[in-house]
């Protein structure tokens, strides 16, 4: 027969096991003031078959990179499985190592909030001139390979899921990997198809009304180069206002264009990307178009 200290240390193992609180003491008050640790969804491609994908973003190299998921192609020779599938390589409670130098709207480091996903997508670019060390839109040609639908299927419902579980994240930021570091990358590239992500409730986009507006308004003459880099950065993008068209310029601006111009990626200031910049700063960052001319946002 147990006696009764016996049976009082075997009710008190028990309360451990069904609840730690039990014999740490703590008090469970929960508080109405937090939010969610993620704020951004970050879209990649690899530049890398499925096989050489999953080696780099899983094993130990010189340069450790890794990212809360991989979704793989349809065609590739390296990947067994007859469909494909989501690979989760992360869990989205820990910090995946996929931003690296990063910055979005006044935040910089994302990788601390951000969940990232990987499409194995074999896009390449190289250096017109090898042995220079200038970052320009004019000293990089890159070859941009299209996205297959049954990979994009499977980002849509990934996305969903996720944007489901943080609802902090914002459609401004669901972003390109060009997005927040311009002058290092250019994933997913201008076949990406970010209005599709929209039309299915994933991401931002233009309203053809404001975009016809801003058109016909800059038709005339474009606002000052100071004006735009302002915008864009008002928008989210890092970039110094100069008033010069600059090489970080034109890699900003070539980042902006494969998001919402894909149909032209020169970098330049043109009157239909500066008119979609104004379009979606009117939908999604009022406050940064009020900024532009002071607390009155009517001159643009």
């Amino acid at each position: 027969m147990m006696d009764v200290g016996q049976l009082r240390n075997i009710f008190v193992l028990i309360a451990c096991l069904v609840s730690t609180n039990a014999c740490t003491g703590f008090v469970d008050v929960p508080s109405q003031n937090h939010n969610s640790r993620v704020n951004y969804l970050v879209i990649h491609h690899t530049s890398e078959d499925f096989a050489e994908s999953l080696r780099l973003l899983t094993q130990r190299t010189d340069r450790p990179v890794s990212v809360h998921y991989m979704i793989p192609e349809t065609g590739d020779a390296t990947y067994e499985r007859r469909s494909l599938k989501v690979y989760r390589l992360v869990q989205e409670d820990r910090r995946a190592w996929h931003a690296g130098f990063s910055y979005w709207h006044e935040q910089e480091s994302l990788n601390d909030r951000s969940i990232g996903i990987e499409l194995v997508n074999k896009t390449y670019c190289d250096k017109i001139e090898p042995n220079s060390t200038e970052q320009s839109v004019e000293n990089q040609v890159c070859y941009f390979l299209a996205y297959p639908d049954e990979q994009i299927t499977l980002l849509v419902q990934l996305a969903e899921g996720i944007l489901e579980r943080y609802p902090d994240i914002d459609p401004v930021d669901v972003v390109g990997h060009a997005d927040i570091a311009p002058s290092r990358k250019v994933d997913p590239g201008p076949l990406f198809p970010w209005k599709l992500l929209y039309e299915a409730g994933i991401g931002a986009w233009y309203d053809d009304e404001a975009l016809a507006k801003y058109k016909q308004k800059f038709s005339s003459g474009l606002p000052e180069v100071a004006t735009v880099q302002q915008a864009l950065h008002g928008y989210g993008y890092r970039i110094e206002q100069t008033g010069q068209s600059d090489d970080q310029t034109g890699l900003v601006m070539r980042a902006f264009q494969m998001h919402f111009r894909p149909s032209g990626i020169s970098g330049d200031i043109d009157i239909e990307t500066t008119a979609i910049l104004f379009a979606l700063l009117e939908k999604y960052r009022p406050e940064s178009l009020a900024e532009l001319n002071g607390s009155d946002s009517s001159a643009f």
